[in-house]
C-alpha cells in the first residue's frame, strides 16, 4: 500500500491558514499556494535516487551526488498549474507535462481532453493537483501517465480527505501521496470539509 505523507512543517501550516481564509484575495492565494508547493518539494524529493559524480572545486576535485533521473511535473489542468512554479523553483531542471480532464455529464467520469508529456519511462513523475477530493481525477491522471510508460510516480496535493486517499490507494497502491493537510470528509456536493473552496476559482479569480 502506498504511503500518505502530510507535511506538517510550521511554515506550511502558517501558509495553509492564509489560503483557507475566504477573505484571502487572488494574489495572496496564488503566492501562498506557490510557497507551500515549494516547501512540500523537500519532502517529495527526500528519497529521490542519486548517483556519484566528479566536480572540481576552486581547491580540488571531489565526489558529489546528483539526481539519477529526470523529474517531470504533470499538473492536472487547471488548478494544478498553481503548484508548478513552486516545485519548479526547487527543481529547475524538471520538465513539465500537462493533462486536461473534464467530467462527462452522463457518466460523471473524467474524460481526457488534452495530454502532452516529455519522455516518462525513465523519469520521476509528479502528478500535481491541489485538491484530492473524490480521487477520480487524480486516479485518472495517474493512469494516463502510466499508459505513457511512467513507473516512478508520486501524487502531490494540497488538501486531501479520507475518500480521495482511499480511492487513490485502491487504484494505485504503488503511488505515494504527499499533502499539506488531511481534512475530515467530503460534503454532499463533493467539496472537501473544511477545505478551502474551489481552488481553481480562487487561484484564477473565476466563479
Amino acid at each position: 500500500m502506498s504511503k500518505v505523507v502530510v507535511v506538517d512543517h510550521p511554515l506550511v501550516q502558517h501558509k495553509m491558514s492564509i489560503i483557507r481564509d475566504y477573505r484571502t484575495g487572488t494574489k495572496e492565494f496564488r503566492e501562498a499556494l506557490n510557497e507551500i508547493s515549494g516547501l512540500i518539494t523537500y519532502e517529495i524529493s527526500r528519497n529521490f535516487e542519486t548517483k556519484e559524480a566528479k566536480v572540481t572545486t576552486p581547491i580540488e576535485e571531489t565526489t558529489v551526488r546528483v539526481l539519477t533521473k529526470d523529474v517531470v511535473i504533470v499538473p492536472i489542468l487547471r488548478a494544478g498549474l498553481g503548484m508548478v512554479d513552486g516545485i519548479h523553483t526547487m527543481i529547475p531542471t524538471a520538465k513539465i507535462g500537462h493533462v486536461g480532464l473534464y467530467r462527462d455529464e452522463t457518466t460523471l467520469q473524467p474524460v481526457e481532453y488534452y495530454a502532452k508529456f516529455p519522455d516518462l519511462p525513465q523519469a520521476t513523475v509528479l502528478v500535481v493537483d491541489p485538491m484530492l477530493a473524490t480521487g477520480g481525477s487524480a486516479s485518472f491522471a495517474v493512469t494516463a501517465v502510466k499508459k505513457r510508460g511512467a513507473k516512478d510516480i508520486r501524487y502531490v496535493g494540497l488538501v486531501g480527505c479520507p475518500e480521495g486517499v482511499a480511492r487513490m490507494q485502491q487504484d494505485h497502491p504503488d503511488v505515494d501521496i504527499y499533502l499539506a493537510a488531511m481534512d475530515a470528509r467530503l460534503n454532499e456536493v463533493g467539496y472537501i470539509v473544511p477545505g478551502l473552496g474551489d481552488c481553481g476559482d480562487r487561484l484564477f479569480g473565476t466563479k
